[in-house]
């Protein structure tokens, strides 16, 4: 793999890496048709730690996928980890554990996986799409998606259109997390960018049998 680099937050340096408190400081925005976004700005301290040690930690893979009438790259770099498999960092089991503990109540089960993805440059992207193999077609639920890295935007927009688009700018710790109807009546994606942008890595946590 080539050799990336990340510029650290200046918050960031020789930090312990450790989820934050969720209780009194997510901030909720209700979308429409039952879904919603949660947003935690700089929830992991040491993020940028993480980041250094999931780059070369983590088996990360190419994959190609048929688009249409090809088969295609697809442009990120992915690892995923299912319920029974070890996460490669306790930082992370730490922070599934933390949200599994605050929104059990509402989701009603624990995060059981971790979808990685690691975004190289600007020229790396994820189409427009809901999480919606599995229940995620049929029932509401939740993925919370833990940013490291440099920061890259994660768009938001209606199925069918008619609701504007949301946008959120997430890296260096910041946690959003989508709930209630959102997999299905709603699509988010990163998009690929031309500004100069360092590597991101987002880790997706998901209940049993949402992908």
């Amino acid at each position: 793999m080539t050799a990336l680099t990340v510029q650290p937050s200046l918050l960031d340096l020789d930090a312990d890496v450790v989820p934050g408190p969720l209780a009194g400081r997510v901030r909720r925005t209700a979308l429409t048709d039952g879904a919603w976004i949660d947003v935690l700005p700089g929830w992991l301290s040491g993020a940028d730690t993480l980041f250094d040690r999931l780059l070369s930690t983590v088996g990360w893979r190419a994959e190609r996928r048929r688009m249409y009438d090809r088969v295609v790259d697809v442009p990120r770099l992915l690892c995923f980890y299912g319920e029974d498999d070890a996460l490669p960092d306790p930082a992370l089991d730490a922070a599934r554990d933390a949200l599994s503990r605050y929104y059990r109540a509402e989701l009603g089960e624990p995060f059981r996986t971790a979808g990685l993805c690691l975004y190289r440059d600007g020229r790396d992207s994820v189409a427009w799409h809901g999480d919606t193999i599995g229940r995620g077609s049929s029932e509401d639920t939740m993925v919370a998606i833990l940013s490291l890295g440099s920061p890259r935007a994660l768009l938001l927009r209606r199925r069918g259109g008619g609701a504007g688009t949301v946008r959120a700018e997430l890296g260096h710790g910041d946690l959003l997390v989508m709930g209630g109807s959102c997999q299905r009546t709603w699509e988010h994606a990163v998009p690929k960018t031309a500004r100069p942008v360092g590597p991101r890595i987002s880790v997706q946590f998901r209940p049993r049998g949402v992908r």
